[in-house]
Order: C-alpha cells, then structure tokens, then sequence
C-alpha cells in the first residue's frame, strides 16, 4: 500500500526538481546514507516493495467449503438428514472437513515452497552506504541512498541522475515507448525498467507503493501459472467428471424406471437414498484431489531444483526442463572455471609489458567485480600504481561493442582515453600497417590454439579520434573439474551439449575438445551472415542442428540458434547472463540465467541458477524428469481408479439389482462404504510428490494419448478384478464359508475392502514402468501412507466399524486375491506399454520411409 511522506518525492514532481532541491527535500547527499539513517528510513517508509492483498487464515480454510464438489457432499448431507440417515450424515460431514482440510494444508505447503522461491529470485542493489559501495538487497532500499546502476540492472526504485556519462533505459513494460530512452544527469529513472547501455549513479526518490511502476502495476504473481502438463491433467479430469455424470444419470434413469415407475409404486424415501448414493458416487469418482496434488508435486520439486541451486522462476518450466532436448551452454563460468590467470603480454606500442597490462588496468572497473577486470587488476605488480591516475569516466563491457573504455587523467594532468577488449574490435579500430596487423591476428591465432583467449588494448591522445595499439595479453580460463564427466552424464540422458562463446572458433575448438563435445565448431558470424534470426533458410538451419558448437557469438545470434533448432524439431534450452541475452532465453524452451547474470537475463529465464557449473544444469534437468514422472504416474493411477469403482457400480446396480438365488435387492457398496473409499483414496494421494522415480533415460514429453491408453487398460483389467471378488461371494452366498455362513452384507464388505487394497496395490504397479519390485522401490512417506490405510481399513473390516464384520481368514482371502491380481495387473502394464512402444516405433519408421520417398528427412 502507498504511504506518501516527507522523504518520498513524486516522480513528476522530482523531474521538475534542480538536484539541489531533491537533495535537500529527502535530506540527502551525494555520498549517500550511514547504515544508522537508512534503518531509521525504513522504519518510517516500509520496505521497497508491493505488498498483495493478503487473505487471512479463516478466509483460506472457508473457500474449501464453496464450489462445485463441496456442495455436492453439502446436499448429500442434508440429504442424509431428510432420510434420516445420521450415520451416513456424520460420515459426510467428515469427509467434508476432510476435503477441506486436505486442501488447506496442501495449498499452504504449495505456497510456502513458492514463497522459498521468491526469496531466492529477490533483486540486489548496488548501494551507497557508510561511504562504501555495497550489494544489497532491494527491498531494503530507502528515499536518499545513492544508488548504481548499470547495463543488465532492473532499476531498483525511483530515482534521479546525478552523475555518470549517459544510460540508456527500456522503460517500453511501464511507459509504453518501443525504444530505449537515454538517460542524462538530472534525469529520472523509474522502478522495474531496465538498463541497457551505460552507467550511471541516481538517488533514490520513491520506493514501494510510491514508485510509478507501484502506482500503476499490478502484481502479478507468475510463479502461480498453470503448465501444459496441468492444463492437459485438467483436460483429464473433465473429461472424468464427465463420464461420472454420464454414468450417474445412466444409473438413475434405469433404477428409477425399474424400482418405482415400472412398478407403480413411488417410495420418496428410496429416491432420497438413491440420489444421495448417486451423488456420493460421482464426489467419489471425480479427481477431486487432483489440483492439490499437481500443485504439492510441482512445488516441492521446485524446491528440491532449489536446494541444487537451481531456482524455478515460473513453474510451467519445469515440464519443458524435463523436455529438453538440446542445451546451449554458454563456455565462460558454465563450462570453464571463469577463473583468469595473465600470461606474459605481446607488446607492440607500449612500453613494456608492465605498461600494458596498466593500461588494461585503467579500462577496468575493480568495484564491477567483472571476472576479466579483476583478473588485469591483480595482474599488476603493484596496485597502488593505480592511485597517481584518475578515472573521469567508464564504459562498462558491451556485449555488441566487445570492448569497455575509459576516460583517465594522467599524473601530468592530460586526458587519454584506454580500451580492451575482443582481439578483432581492437585491431580493427586501432592503426597498424598491414605488418603488425598480420602479426596481431597470427600471435591470437597462435595463443587460441592452445585454448588462450586474449585481450588487446589500445589507447587514444585525441578524445577517440584515433587509437595506437599497445599490446596483446592472453589469459587462460581452465574448464572445470567437473565439466567432462557431466556432459557423459547429460549424454546418457539423451541430451545433446552444444558450446555458445564469442570466443575466437580456434579456442572454441581446443576447449569443445578438451571436453568432449566434438570439433564442428561453427562462426556464427559466418554462419548467419545478412540473415534475419526469425527467417533462416532451411540450410542454415540444418548446418546449426549438426554443430557441436558456435564461436563469434553475439547475442542475437543467440536467438537465431534457439529459433533455428526449435523449427527443427527439439526442446531448447539456452543459457544467458547479459541484458541482451534476454530474448534468447524468452524464446528458448528453457531459458537459464547462469550464475551471475543480470536482473534483466534472470527476469527472462525459467531457470535461475545460484552457482556455477553445467551440473547445476543437469541436476536440474534429472529432479524435472523425475517430477515429470510423479505426475504422469498419478494421473495414470486416478484414471484406472475412476474406471474401475464408477463402472463396476454402475454395471452391478444395473445388471443385478438382485444377487441369484435372492429376491432381496442388493447395493454392491453403501453410501458409507464409498464415503471412506474416497477418504482411504486420497491420503496415500498426497504423499506421490515424495515418491522415489527413475531418471528417464530421454527426453520426456507429454503423451495423452498413451496415458489414456494404458489407465483405461488397467482400468478395464481391475472392472473385472472387482467383478472377481463379487462372483465370488455370490458363489459362496448363504454357505458357510473360512468360519462364517456368507450374507449379502459380507459380500458388500469384501467389495470395499477389495477396492481399498487392489486400489493401492495399483498405485504401486502405476508408479513405474518397470515390474513394481523393481528399483526405484516407493518413497517412504508413499509406502508407509500406504501400508497405515490397509492396517486401518482391514481393522475396520475386522471389528466391523462402519461396515459389517468380516472374518479375519475372509479378510486374508481378499489379500492374496487382491496380491495376486496385483502380478496381473503389473503384467497387463508392461505389455501395454511394449505394445505403444512397438506401435511408435512402426508409426515413425513409416513416416521416415514415406518423408524419404519425397525427398526429405524428418
């Protein structure tokens, strides 16, 4: 909520506004606040943030008593009251708080666990305070700090220009103008925009609420998006729900006809159970815990990626992380150690190494923490060299320029200009007679043969006009220790590692070598030319498709590279740092903010990693795969579950409303019966998102079409398991049988008792592809939940509570039938699955036939 006060400044207000007055309204100065003064800001200001409209507790718990399914179970209550029916009354009411329960307590894990990932995608600040310069984070932010801003930064609060050259700001998300707006001294910046040229320092003039973007915006909270995946289950779930419905008015049609119109004789009390029954059957049916147990299964698993150091930035990534097919890795701090160590320079026009890498040294920026910076700065025999020189000005590194630059005063007082940056921007910029340029590009080629990238620097007396060539200083980034093995580890799980750098192609090869990943280097330069990334030629395409990797990369070629695999066919991911990686990681399948990367690339990605490192990457990829495979297994076992118990009530009811031999009209299960059927149901449910699961050994991508097949296989088999244990105890019925003489009740207990354990022992058997005693073996929380609800359901049979008693040796027949058809069921599953397999297999096998007859490959 805003809260104006005297040190917040309207943006409108503050553009008008002389520096002088801005500082002296919010009590401020240019070096910005003591630590002392900005807690006692935010005590009165509150935290740089947008707070939502928070929903108490009670209001949380009370939604899950309105909607749809709830006041399905409501009328089946006051339907139980009208017959009378208190026990089935009392019973419905609890499997009402039960649902409702549920529910709370899984959205409340959700939300937590989203709530852990926020944290981690929080934006930092570079700040101003006790005379320092420091990061923190941006929510603590106060009117009068001194902020810096730079390219890649989402500018942190509102605030105006006081020093620094020129920036260039994308305010397009907040003002609507298409192009970026430079920026000058005096000028102000707004909250939420993004910074991409420049650099240049502001103070802080609104934050929260009072910023423009807080007046204006709306928050939105995208960790909350729905998927493909939940979106397909969704579609899943109506259509069960529409065969529940079908189902039941198909059962009251014919047990209405048949028991009161045909006969004449309408008994309203009957019609009341019989409604009540039906009603019960469909909440029974329909997935009601489905949305919990995608949203628990989607969030954990989000939070396990997290404690890998990989933070989800929108949830639907993880379906696509699970899909991927290809990765494009960046080379520099993914796939190498980013770790520079300078080799002795080649000097050309300075005077002596020692001045070369000085000059290197003031084009750099020590507080940047840029690797390469740092690396030139310790590279100094002596640093305090750098204090007889001032710094007037920077250009921080651009990823189109390749180059930074620098306005210095010397010790004399003269003004030069230094610059280093990519071997070809500088040679090219620099004058040389054809000899030394000759000798420049065959001492890099020389030191990028032996996987050493270089840097040249250059230096100008004339404001830029033009620039002498100093010298060449190579600097050797090692690959890291873990790199080789992990990609044979991504290998073996069908993903194929492609190299992105804007190195030269020689160090881009020596490196790809080193690490496995092949020889085919291409120069995205070369391999683009005057192409638009959106509209490559099918050539191009193919020649990316087949490369190990690319050198000479700019970030636009980025985009083409996503674009280009996409249109053939693969999930991509792509991983960024730069502001203007952005629209290759939007465009990318998966898009991955490396460790580092800058507001602007993590504010594009789907994945944001926190260290770095390809095995962060492929960690990742594995926890997807398995969540992946969590819910797939569930949605198969809801399927064949609803299958079985709407079908084998419905055709019992229908075809024998009477068992043989018997004029007494017979109800396969009770209302009760069905009430704790779904209760039993959904508690081992809410444990699959702790399931143990294999790693797919390839891509995996969302098939409805085989999912369907194989529930409604299992589905069908466990109809005919359930009629089994029927015609059992209607062979039995009236005759003394394991100690007891068998009454229709006894057969209605053994019918619920089957369900619950052939129901489970299902869940067993649609958790893995494989044969279900095969590792992975269940997660603990999966099979202990399990294994409590078989205890509980086989001493309620036993004692007789709700149900009527069963024998101990009859509730051990039911075990073993309900073991045994477990064997067949599992056997059922494997062969469906080889069968789709087979099927797929000669599906794509003639299509490759028939594409090849007309020229093509697929």
């Amino acid at each position: 909520m805003s809260t104006q006060n005297n040190l917040t400044i309207d943006s409108e207000k503050a553009e008008k506004m002389r520096l002088e007055e801005v500082f002296k309204t919010i009590n401020a100065n240019k070096n910005g606040l003591t630590s002392d003064e900005a807690a006692k800001r935010i005590e009165i200001c509150g935290p740089n943030s947008i707070s939502a409209k928070s929903e108490s507790t009670l209001m949380k718990l009370l939604k899950f008593f309105w909607g749809p399914i709830p006041w399905m179970i409501e009328i089946a209550a006051v339907l139980s009251l009208l017959a009378k029916d208190i026990d089935d009354f009392t019973i419905i009411m609890v499997m009402l708080i039960f649902n409702a329960m549920i529910g709370f307590w899984e959205e409340h894990k959700a939300s937590n666990a989203l709530d852990a990932l926020k944290k981690g995608l929080a934006l930092k600040a570079k700040t101003l305070r006790d005379g320092k310069w420091s990061e923190i984070n941006a929510s603590e932010l106060v009117p009068g700090d001194v902020i810096r801003i730079r390219l890649g930064d989402v500018v942190p609060a509102d605030g105006k220009l006081f020093d620094g050259n020129y920036i260039s700001i994308d305010q397009a998300a907040l003002t609507g103008e298409s192009l970026p707006v430079n920026k000058k001294v005096g000028d102000i910046v707004y909250s939420g925009s993004i910074a991409k040229q420049g650099e240049m320092v502001a103070v802080v003039t609104a934050t929260g609420g009072n910023t423009f973007f807080g007046k204006t915006a709306l928050l939105v909270a995208s960790a909350g998006a729905v998927s493909h995946f939940q979106k397909a289950v969704m579609h899943v779930g109506n259509f069960l729900i529409a065969v529940s419905i079908i189902l039941c008015i198909i059962l009251s049609s014919v047990v209405l006809y048949r028991d009161h119109i045909a006969t004449g004789s309408i008994n309203l009390i009957a019609i009341l159970k019989l409604v009540k029954l039906v009603l019960i059957l469909a909440i029974a049916s329909i997935p009601v815990a489905m949305p919990a147990v995608l949203s628990v299964t989607m969030a954990l698993g989000a939070l396990a990626m997290s404690k890998k150091k990989a933070i989800v930035a929108r949830l639907q990534a993880i379906e696509e992380m699970a899909g991927v097919d290809i990765l494009c890795s960046d080379k520099t701090g993914t796939l190498t150690k980013n770790q520079l160590s300078l080799e002795k320079p080649v000097v050309f026009n300075a005077e002596n190494e020692e001045n070369c890498i000085l000059a290197a040294a003031l084009a750099s920026k020590e507080e940047n923490n840029d690797a390469i910076d740092l690396a030139i700065i310790d590279g100094l025999s002596d640093k305090s060299v750098l204090e007889k020189y001032k710094q007037t000005n920077f250009v921080p590194f651009d990823p189109v320029s390749k180059r930074t630059e620098s306005t210095v005063t010397l010790p004399d007082g003269k003004n030069v200009r230094f610059t280093k940056g990519a071997p070809q921007v500088i040679i090219g910029m620099s004058e040389m007679n054809d000899g030394n340029k000759n000798k420049a590009d065959e001492t890099v080629t020389s030191f990028a043969k032996r996987g050493y990238r270089t840097l040249c620097v250059a230096r100008s007396d004339d404001n830029g006009n033009s620039w002498i060539f100093l010298g060449i200083i190579p600097m050797f980034d090692p690959p890291r220790d873990d790199s080789a093995e992990t990609i044979e580890r991504a290998k073996t799980h069908g993903l194929k590692v492609k190299m992105v750098t804007g190195d030269d192609i020689a160090i881009a090869e020596e490196t790809s070598k080193k690490l496995g990943l092949g020889s085919h280097i291409q120069a995205a330069t070369d391999l683009f030319g005057d192409q638009s990334p959106d509209h490559l030629s099918a050539r191009t395409a193919e020649c990316i498709e087949k490369a190990d990797g690319f050198g000479r990369v700019f970030p636009e070629h980025k985009y083409g590279i996503v674009k280009a695999l996409q249109s053939r066919n693969h999930i991509v991911a792509m991983t960024g740092d730069g502001v203007n990686d952005a629209p290759a990681l939007k465009q990318a399948d998966a898009g991955i903010a490396v460790s580092g990367a800058t507001d602007a690339a993590r504010a594009a990605a789907a994945l944001i990693l926190t260290a770095p490192g390809l095995s962060v990457i492929i960690e990742a990829i594995e926890i997807a795969r398995k969540i992946f495979e969590r819910m797939t297994s569930y949605t198969i076992y809801r399927i064949a579950m609803t299958i079985d118990i709407m079908f084998f009530v419905v055709l019992a009811m229908i075809f024998f409303p009477t068992l043989p031999g018997s004029s007494a009209a017979f109800q396969p299960l009770t209302a009760i019966m069905i009430i704790l059927l779904a209760l039993l149901d959904d508690i081992p449910i809410m444990t699959i998102a702790y399931d143990n699961t294999i790693v797919d050994p390839k891509p995996v991508r969302w098939n409805m079409a085989n999912i369907l097949s194989i529930s409604t296989v299992l589905g069908f088999f466990a109809v005919i398991q359930t009629f089994g244990i029927f015609f059992i105890g209607v062979h039995v019925n009236g005759k003394e049988f394991m100690g007891a003489v068998i009454t229709p009740q006894h057969i209605q207990t053994m019918i619920f008792l089957q369900l619950v354990v052939g129901g489970h022992l299902m869940l067993f058997v649609a958790r893995t592809k494989r044969l279900f005693f095969m590792p992975p073996l269940p997660g603990a929380p999966l099979f202990w939940a399990i294994v409590g609800t078989q205890i509980f359901a086989a001493a309620m049979c036993g004692f007789g509570l709700l149900v009527h008693k069963l024998p101990w040796q009859l509730i051990g027949v039911v075990w073993i039938y309900c073991l045994a058809w477990m064997f067949i069921l599992d056997f059922v599953k494997i062969i469906t699955n080889r069968l789709l397999h087979f099927t797929s297999n000669h599906q794509k096998a003639f299509l490759h036939r028939l594409n090849k007859h007309h020229g093509k490959e697929v």
